[in-house]
């Protein structure tokens, strides 16, 4: 259980203990859905390798609200959790990931018996206030050029990956926008030198 010691290092000794006791890892392969929205939440995941992506459905479109990485979790699993409401978001694995599920019975309790639990929960909250800001400051003031691209850097980044394997209708899809517009945008991000389209990937050109 050393990957949990490591990954949870600022909660106290009898907290990990508990949580090593009670809660399960599990290996979840890429592309799987292990939330979605109207469900009821019944653990907490925190990932201790690998990638979730966390998005909102309204209609066929999607929105990327934010990433979970490795010493992360999901604050609005946590909310839901605790209200015993329905999830009102979907995540996926964006790559093979390794996660810790912790029983939502469990964490209600250590709550109150180990209050170093809720410094996990006030750095996701703070963190994940902060991504959502940045996602409708995009959607609102930054063009669809800067949007498509800041979109591909970070998956880049955060998958380690460069050329993307992606589809034009899998970026429309997370940017919650028309698979035309981001074909005719990456055009344009083409020509400026900024990517490069493959059949089947996309490029992001790294300046010197």
């Amino acid at each position: 259980m050393d990957e949990i010691r490591k990954s949870l290092s600022f909660l106290s000794p009898d907290l990990i203990k508990k949580i090593e006791e009670s809660s399960a890892i599990k290996d979840i392969p890429k592309d799987t859905e292990i939330l979605r929205e109207g469900q009821y939440v019944k653990v907490i995941p925190i990932v201790l390798d690998g990638l979730i992506r966390v998005f909102s459905r309204f209609s066929d479109k999607e929105l990327l609200l934010y990433y979970i990485k490795p010493s992360e979790s999901c604050i609005m699993s946590f909310a839901s959790s605790l209200k015993n409401d329905p999830s009102r978001i979907f995540a996926t694995t964006e790559e093979d990931s390794r996660v810790l599920l912790l029983p939502v019975d469990e964490v209600s309790s250590w709550i109150h018996q180990f209050p170093s639990i809720n410094t996990l929960f006030y750095q996701q909250y703070n963190l994940r206030y902060s991504e959502l800001l940045n996602t409708i400051s995009h959607v609102i003031f930054d063009k669809m050029d800067k949007r498509l691209y800041d979109y591909l850097v970070e998956k880049s980044n955060l998958t380690r990956q460069n050329p993307l394997k992606i589809s034009h209708r899998q970026i429309a899809s997370e940017l919650g926008t028309a698979r035309e517009v981001v074909s005719r945008v990456m055009k344009k991000l083409e020509s400026e030198g900024k990517v490069l389209q493959h059949s089947n990937s996309i490029e992001i050109m790294v300046g010197d």
